[in-house]
């Protein structure tokens, strides 16, 4: 400066631009929040959202008073107006400090602008960005983010309010106002225009905002091109000219090819209005004004703040004498921009949607290409980013009555390329390095070198900058790839930007101006050293969509409801997960409150993004099982009798008098196609569903905000919920009228629900074994994890509630020759088939559905329902215990006996109860038998394993560990002697009150009741043995089974002798069944020898007694006459009935 030059290198122009800019940024995104905070307390009712002393009532005549002699107040002669904020001073203080100085913080910043502004101009720096690009790029993202500031700053209704009250409070708390009050007052003022002011204020900087501006008139035209053009010139495209595919993508303008077109335009819009008078003599800035003015109606100030372009420049212009002609441009300029505008854009992302399909599909195939053609890459990132960004905010500030042009149902497909490109770059990072790095040392070191070493004039500052930089790149090597190594070139590409500072103002030694050739190299050399070591930058410099955040979530939400709705575009809505992954870039340092709140709103977006994709799969997935559960449906055996009664009446052609009706179509006629055009609904189900699961199965998973979501995880979720509820739908449960589904039926609509989702697996990487698992498992439960019930409950209540509630009252019968329960004919006739329910076919499927686990449950419920006749019949055994005992030890007293059993009483109750015991065994040991095949069918081997451990466990083998054995047995369905869940069930009921030899001395004498209650079935006309059925229409033929397990089960808890009981219950009951032989009584005796076979049927039944004890009781031809009286009664049964 003693020398009276200004020394470029003292300026530090370079850092200056970085810092400010930097900083410029940041102070918007504080006075952005401030205005959006204002907004909020505006719209918001809720009282506590807004500083008291801007809602007070009381209070807002103050405030008032304060805003209409801004800056000005004269506290003492209006104490009256503002003594009641004297109370809320301290709070005003506290509360509105980060307002007021963040407006403090924007005048310092302001002055640093103009103070750099000042400089610049003293230095009369040369701009040009397509020599010192950094240089030009900085200085002009300097005065729109100046112009932008101020602007948004002159948007906030409260700024008089806040400045104001807070220097009220300062002055009634420190007795003297704020230092920095009076210039912020006087700059609130002076910028309630801001445009008009700054206007004023850029006049001595209109030469070099000129010259940059200008500058731009190489790159904007070129860049602002349309469709049609971009197509002509085959633009993007790798594949155009096969022969130049390996060649590196050369220009001499590289960072202008993906200079972002938006902020070219607000360059152009507000660097022309700042320096309106260049538009008059200068006809390329003319050009340049009206082309930015017909592409836009409004630009973005900041995310969603606009800027109307065409009326505020005409209300600035109208007030400029000699403007008239300006004015008349802007307005035809904006018929144009309406007019033409949106049209050309909507091409544009037309052309750019194929262009980066190819650009996408061409680099997945060859990532080798991303070495040569990564201009082309981030052009295309630029480029569709500019398009999407114009659309969003053409789109939510329209102008114009048609609004076609602004409503684009594909964009998530542009998105979806983007994103496309963004990962191949992220992916194959490594390749890109490792060609730029050959490029950097190989050529672009060499080249440089040859051009420094040409230059006529080098000075030493700027020769040290060129040496150092030929030696970086000169060092560099594959190895360092290779070995993981940590490039970083920001400190090369700084002192390029210094270089720039120093060789672009007036009277430097070495001036770029004329040494152009060296600028572009450097420019190009830059660009490759960013591909090295800042490709995430350049990513977000060039693709970042975080304006979607919560700028413009309405918008983005229903972009993606659209995306969904239209099955073309469903495969593209994982790009909108995947967008949110790009919110956090835009926060700021200076501005660390709103990192929650964006992080918040990015993961609550990502989230319901993927919950969305997911439900709409489900939904897809659940409409194909319908339809595939209907097709299914008609394979049933129910459905084949139509067929087979129509293919009869062919056969014996019986004529009708109506015309015969339409043949039924037979199952499979639905895939047969007369032409490939014909599509049926799930053909395009299917097209739906895969396009759908190609974006589930895009990415593995995706990170937000330190946050990991797994797109698949949500779909496995979504199945699962809808398996389980379609599973328990599909019963068709009625708790009305009882009625529910077959389980042959809802097994064979489960199978085929689950070969759909089996084939799920085609279309996404998901382990739909694990639905299968977690939703079939907890069906086996009696509640889901949900608490809601399960097919195993709704199973189980129907069979025990419905089916053999009816058997208990005589409507139905088990038939031990079919093994399955049959319907009796009756007066009121039941609303279901019991044979469709309970055939070893059903139980078999019953089975299947409801697992070892469920099976377990089934078994468990009957038990409880059998303790609870074995309870009731243990109150009547002690009723009558007495006469029951004189009568266990006088059966060979007939007389006495007969004498005896006449002061029995309940007799019928004990049979009924035992009968009702031996029906619900004989269904369980139907449920046990259908397990065990089901079983045998899937394991086989550990079937087999079980069973020869049951049938050789050892006599003398401690009971505790039988049981054991048995528990696992029958868990497998397999018989045993000593049923383990009639034992666990029986041995809960032991009394407190009764000690255990009497408990003992209750079940003996429960056998000793049953076997003297025997022969009063005799006189009972549905005692009748039945041949065919193999069993008796009142089911006491089950008796045999019920004193069986009770007796195995009663003597096992009570560690009595299972054989010598069951002894004594046979020479008990044959006594009493021998004395009804010699009964006269035709009444009594009408069914005896039905009666006599329940003696053959308790032996066969039973583990513990022979035929040859059978035989010492009751004489073996008394059981053979019964079984001839049975059969021959039978066969004349029949004939009468054929008469």
């Amino acid at each position: 400066m003693s020398r009276g030059v200004i020394q470029p290198s003292q300026q530090k122009l370079a850092e200056k631009l970085t810092i400010l800019n930097d900083r410029g940024i940041g102070m918007l995104t504080r006075v952005y929040n401030i205005k959006k905070q204002g907004q909020v307390w505006k719209a918001c009712g809720d009282p506590k959202a807004k500083p008291s002393y801007l809602v007070d009532k009381n209070l807002e005549s103050a405030v008032k008073f304060i805003v209409r002699k801004f800056p000005a107040v004269e506290t003492r002669n209006n104490n009256q107006q503002l003594a009641q904020l004297q109370k809320e001073k301290s709070e005003i203080l506290k509360n509105l400090a980060l307002y007021y100085f963040t407006f403090v913080d924007v005048m310092e910043f302001k002055d640093h602008v103009c103070e750099l502004l000042n400089t610049i101009d003293a230095c009369q720096v040369f701009f040009d960005i397509t020599v010192n690009f950094d240089l030009t790029k900085n200085y002009l993202d300097l005065v729109v983010t100046y112009t932008t500031l101020m602007t948004i700053l002159s948007r906030i209704e409260e700024r008089k309010a806040i400045i104001g009250l807070y220097n009220y409070a300062h002055e009634m708390t420190h007795g003297a106002s704020d230092r920095e009050y009076p210039r912020l007052g006087q700059m609130i003022v002076d910028y309630e225009n801001p445009l008009k002011k700054l206007m004023e204020e850029f006049v001595p900087h209109g030469k070099s905002l000129s010259d940059a501006l200008i500058s731009l008139q190489m790159v904007y035209p070129r860049r602002n091109l349309s469709a049609d053009q971009w197509r002509n010139a085959q633009l993007l495209s790798l594949i155009s000219a096969p022969s130049t595919m390996l060649n590196p993508a050369q220009s001499d303008t590289m960072p202008c090819e993906y200079l972002s077109l938006d902020a070219m335009e607000k360059w152009i819009v507000f660097g022309f209005i700042l320096c309106h008078a260049v538009l008059n003599s200068d006809a390329a800035a003319l050009s340049l004004w009206k082309l930015a003015l017909q592409s836009s109606t409004c630009l973005c100030l900041f995310r969603d703040e606009v800027f109307h372009i065409h009326k505020a420049a005409e209300d600035l212009f109208v007030n400029i004498r000699g403007y008239n002609k300006r004015i008349n441009d802007i307005r035809e300029c904006k018929e144009q921009a309406l007019s033409h505008a949106g049209s050309m854009h909507r091409e544009r992302r037309k052309f750019l949607r194929s262009a980066l399909k190819e650009l996408a599909t061409v680099l997945a195939d060859q990532p080798g290409l991303l070495g040569p053609k990564a201009l082309f890459v981030f052009m295309a990132l630029s480029f569709a980013r500019d398009e999407i960004i114009w659309l969003l905010r053409h789109a939510d500030n329209i102008q114009k009555k048609s609004t076609d042009d602004f409503i684009d149902k594909h964009i998530a497909e542009l998105i979806f390329y983007m994103e496309e490109l963004r990962a191949h770059v992220r992916k194959y990072g490594p390749v890109m390095q490792r060609y730029y790095v050959q490029y950097l040392s190989g050529f672009d070191a060499v080249v440089l070198n040859e051009l420094v070493q040409n230059l006529s004039v080098c000075p030493e500052d700027e020769s040290i900058i060129m040496s150092s930089f030929v030696n970086t790149m000169t060092s560099l090597s594959v190895k360092q790839v290779e070995d993981g190594e940590v490039f970083d070139f920001r400190g090369m590409r700084l002192d390029w930007f210094r270089l720039q500072a120093y060789t672009s103002v007036s009277k430097a030694s070495l001036g770029i101006a004329d040494h152009k050739e060296l600028g572009k190299m450097m420019n190009t050399i830059i660009f490759h050293t960013k591909m090295v070591d800042s490709l995430v930058e350049m990513l977000v410099e060039t693709s970042d969509l975080s304006i979607f955040c919560s700028f413009y979530s309405r918008a983005f939400e229903k972009m993606f409801q659209q995306c969904l709705e239209l099955p073309s575009q469903s495969r593209h809505s994982i790009c909108f997960p995947l967008l949110c992954t790009h919110f956090m870039s835009c926060t700021h340092e200076l501005c660390p409150e709103e990192r929650h709140h964006i992080g918040d709103r990015s993961l609550s977006l990502c989230n319901m993004f993927l919950d969305e994709m997911a439900k709409q799969a489900r939904n897809l997935i659940t409409d194909i099982c319908t339809e595939q559960c209907t097709l299914s449906d008609q394979l049933l055996p129910k459905h084949c009798a139509k067929t087979i009664s129509q293919a009869v009446n062919k056969k014996s052609k019986k004529a009708t008098g109506k015309k015969g009706e339409p043949e039924r179509e037979k199952p499979g006629v639905e895939s047969m196609r007369k032409n490939r055009l014909l599509v049926t609904n799930l053909d395009k189900l299917h097209t739906a569903l895969s396009e759908l699961c190609f974006s589930i199965n895009y990415v593995p998973n995706l990170a937000v905000w330190e946050h990991t979501f797994t797109p698949r995880e949500y779909l496995t979720s979504h199945l699962e919920i809808r398996f389980t509820k379609s599973i328990v739908g599909m019963t068709m449960y009625n708790q009305a009228t009882q009625e529910i589904a077959k389980p042959s039926e809802l097994l064979t609509s489960v199978r085929a629900y689950m070969t759909v989702l089996q084939s799920i697996e085609n279309y996404v990487t998901i382990d739909i074994t694990r639905v299968f698992n977690n939703v079939l498992l907890q069906q086996t439960q009696h509640l889901d994890s949900h608490g809601e019930p399960t097919i195993t409950s709704l199973y189980t209540n129907w069979y025990l509630e419905t089916l053999l509630r009816q058997v208990s009252n005589g409507h139905i019968a088990y038939f031990p020759a079919m093994k399955a329960f049959v319907n009796l004919p009756t007066e009121n006739e039941l609303t279901f088939n019991a044979e469709e329910y309970s055939d070893i076919s059903e139980m078999r499927s019953l089975s299947e559905l409801l697992g070892p686990y469920g099976m377990k449950f089934l078994s468990e419920s009957l038990m409880w329902h059998i303790s609870s006749q074995v309870a009731e019949l243990k109150k009547l055994v002690v009723e009558n215990m007495e006469v029951l005992t004189q009568m266990r030890t006088s059966f060979d007293k007939p007389e006495h006996m007969a004498a005896l059993f006449k002061k029995l009483t309940s007799v019928d109750s004990v049979l009924k109860r035992m009968t009702i015991i031996g029906v619900i065994l004989s269904f369980r040991s139907l449920a046990q038998e259908a397990l065990r095949d089901v079983l045998s069918c899937h394991i086989p081997f550990l079937v087999s394993s079980v069973e020869d451990f049951k049938d050789h466990i050892p006599r003398e083998t401690d009971m505790k560990v039988a049981m054991n054995v048995y528990e696992l047995s029958s868990a497998a369905g397999l018989p045993c002697e000593i049923d383990p869940a009639l034992v666990v069930a029986l041995s809960s009921q032991k009394s407190e009150n009764i000690s255990p030899e009497e408990e003992y001395k209750i079940a003996c004498l429960l056998m000793v009741f049953v076997a003297v209650s025997l022969p009063t079935l005799a006189s009972n006309v549905m005692s009748q043995y039945s041949p065919a059925i193999e069993g008796h229409c009142n089911n006491i033929h089950c008796l045999a089974k019920a004193i069986n397990q009770i007796a195995a089960a009663l003597f096992t808890i009570h560690k009595g002798s299972i054989e010598d009981r069951l002894k004594e219950f046979l020479a008990l009951a044959s006594s009493s069944l021998l004395k009804i032989g010699q009964e006269t009584d035709k009444m009594t005796t009408r069914n005896r020898e039905s009666v006599y076979l329940l003696l053959d049927m308790i032996v066969q039944e039973s583990p513990f007694l022979t035929m040859d004890l059978l035989e010492s009781c009751f004489p073996y031809v008394l059981l053979r006459n019964a079984y001839h009286a049975v059969y021959k009664q039978s066969i004349s049964a029949k004939r009468v009935d054929a008469h």
